[in-house]
């Protein structure tokens, strides 16, 4: 390994950190309590490929339902310019934040960051820690002119690297460049020409100062933690905690099949709207049940989800 990676990899772990203000493998660990699955070296807890995957079918509404019913409040955000607003992002977030820039601070971070081998600018920083299936999630507090930090560059490294898209409280440039990445499903605050000042070694004023990197920060009215699972779509994104990633996903598979049944059956005269609008009744139940099994083959739901429900129905 360079000297580089294995810099990199102590960062990773906790053993030193250039910002005034990040959490720890440990810290990560206590203040994601309810998480009890794998994770990263660093801490971040790491929702299976195989719930991402089904993630990308859920709307935002059935993600909000689940998260209101478990008492999370403040994990939705809209508002957004968006790259690819036809696609679903999806992934786990690695979190950033920045500050209106201060010398001081700047300096010392920026002699923390060569020892503790850091490569080039801060806004590099984060990018280089993100794993396939990351999403790259930015407060810097919305700042437009003279403020993007992430152009074709940093974007082409950032896809290299999560294979995936950002949300980002502030302004991109490169726009066109950015468009050109397939599958950058991204949603950002606004474009604008100009760049970042992000450096003392610039000679130019400083914009800003990235003060944390996987820490709690505000996207908006969200809260957003390390390892939450990132669900952006029709505009808007909301931040899921990693411990109930399978209970939305469960409700959405469930929610579209009750609601491809009772269209078809509507479509087919055999219930009223009444009916199927109502709590269903033991017999339409059954016949769900039945349904369920008759076409598990040829269903928008993996087979084995659809098992999966018919055991929970028997219960």
């Amino acid at each position: 390994m360079r000297l580089s990676t294995l810099c990199l990899a102590a960062l990773c772990v906790g053993s030193a950190f250039a910002q005034p203000g990040i959490l720890t493998k440990d810290l990560l660990i206590r203040y994601t309590p309810e998480w009890k699955g794998e994770r990263f070296a660093d801490g971040r807890p790491k929702v299976p490929d195989g719930i991402l995957k089904r993630m990308k079918t859920v709307t935002l509404e059935e993600a909000w339902a689940q998260l209101r019913t478990a008492g999370f409040n403040h994990e939705y955000e809209d508002g957004w310019y968006c790259i690819h607003p036809e696609k679903v992002l999806v992934g786990r977030a690695l979190t950033a934040q920045w500050l209106p820039g201060r010398p001081d601070i700047q300096k010392v971070i920026e002699e923390q960051g060569k020892k503790d081998g850091r490569i080039g600018a801060q806004n590099a920083w984060p990018v280089d820690m993100l794993q396939p299936g990351d999403v790259y999630v930015c407060d810097h507090f919305g700042l437009k002119q003279d403020g993007p930090s992430i152009g074709d560059n940093v974007g082409n490294a950032i896809y290299a690297r999560s294979h995936s898209g950002i949300v980002y409280d502030g302004a991109v440039r490169d726009i066109n460049g950015l468009e050109e990445l397939e599958d950058f499903t991204s949603f950002v605050r606004s474009y604008d020409p100009s760049h970042h000042f992000g450096s003392l070694a610039s000679g130019a004023r400083l914009n800003s100062t990235m003060v944390g990197i996987n820490i709690p920060i505000r996207i908006g009215k969200a809260t957003v933690m390390p390892g939450d699972v990132v669900l952006g779509r029709n505009g808007g994104v909301i931040f899921i905690p990693p411990q109930l990633a399978e209970q939305v996903v469960e409700y959405s598979e469930i929610t579209h099949l009750r609601d491809m049944f009772g269209h078809q059956r509507l479509r087919e005269g055999k219930y009223t709207a009444g009916q199927i609008d109502a709590a269903w009744s033991a017999p339409i139940e059954a016949d769900f049940t039945n349904w369920l099994k008759e076409n598990m083959d040829k269903l928008p739901v993996a087979k084995e989800q659809v098992e999966e429900i018919l055991k929970r129905r028997q219960k």
